[in-house]
């Protein structure tokens, strides 16, 4: 810059104006070219970070989708199994006491859902922050926003299924049916609970109009969420492949 500056008072002393004239234009066209260099080395440098955000959320994103998607081919897989169970205990209406093996009766016994805990931490993490953003694909943002009402719906469904057994099964199952039927019979210290305790009533169960309502809602809305779960399953295989043809 001294250097400039001193060429810059010669030309002026020496009345070389044109001289002047043409290093002046030349010095700002030097100073624009360095604030263009600059300003690009800038925006590059923001594009490398917006680069980084978005792969970051790509991956976290690409992880809670293929945990929910081993979840729902297991369910998949169950759904029918249970829906076979409430099945067979339907069956077993008018069975007498002598018919109820102790497979039978496990399967009446066994009322409870397994918990299901799909994950939506980060997709909701997404849509709800300036991460949302830094995604590109148009298509990619309208399956990210139409995703947590899939869960949901399948959250609500599941929840449905719990009450049925806590609120509807579970009380006539308690009024029915002893808990001695599940200790172990090989372990003599319950020998004298298991003689002179109360006594199941599986008869008297099956043939229970509200066990066997409670059974048949059961079995409908299992079925329901059975069709959830595909839906949403498929819904997130759709997404992790779109979502696969950003990260490559």
């Amino acid at each position: 810059m001294k250097l400039f500056r001193k060429l810059r008072r010669n030309l002026i002393a020496l009345g070389k104006v044109k001289s002047y004239i043409v290093y002046a234009f030349g010095e700002i066209v030097l100073i624009v070219i360095g604030i263009l260099i600059a300003w690009k080395i800038g925006d590059l440098n923001e594009i490398r970070k917006n680069n980084i955000v978005e792969q970051k959320v790509y991956e976290s994103l690409n992880e809670e989708l293929n945990t929910n998607l081993r979840i729902l081919n297991g369910l998949v897989a169950e759904y029918p199994r249970a829906i076979v169970r409430l099945e067979n205990t339907l069956n077993y209406v008018g069975y007498t006491e002598d018919k109820f093996t102790q497979g039978t009766k496990d399967t009446i016994i066994n009322v409870l859902d397994k918990e299901v805990s799909l994950l939506d931490g980060a997709i909701n993490s997404i849509i709800n922050t300036t991460k949302f953003e830094f995604i590109e694909s148009a298509d990619l943002k309208d399956l990210i926003i139409m995703y947590p009402n899939k869960i949901q719906n399948f959250k609500e469904q599941d929840a449905k299924i719990k009450l049925i057994a806590a609120n509807r099964l579970k009380p006539v199952l308690e009024k029915y049916i002893s808990l001695v039927d599940m200790l172990p019979n090989n372990d003599a210290k319950y020998d004298s609970i298991r003689k002179y305790g109360a006594k199941s009533d599986y008869v008297g169960l099956l043939s229970d109009k509200e066990y066997q309502n409670s059974i048949i809602d059961r079995m409908l809305q299992t079925q329901i969420q059975f069709d959830h779960a595909k839906s949403l399953r498929s819904k997130t295989k759709i997404l992790i492949n779109t979502l696969a043809e950003e990260l490559d």
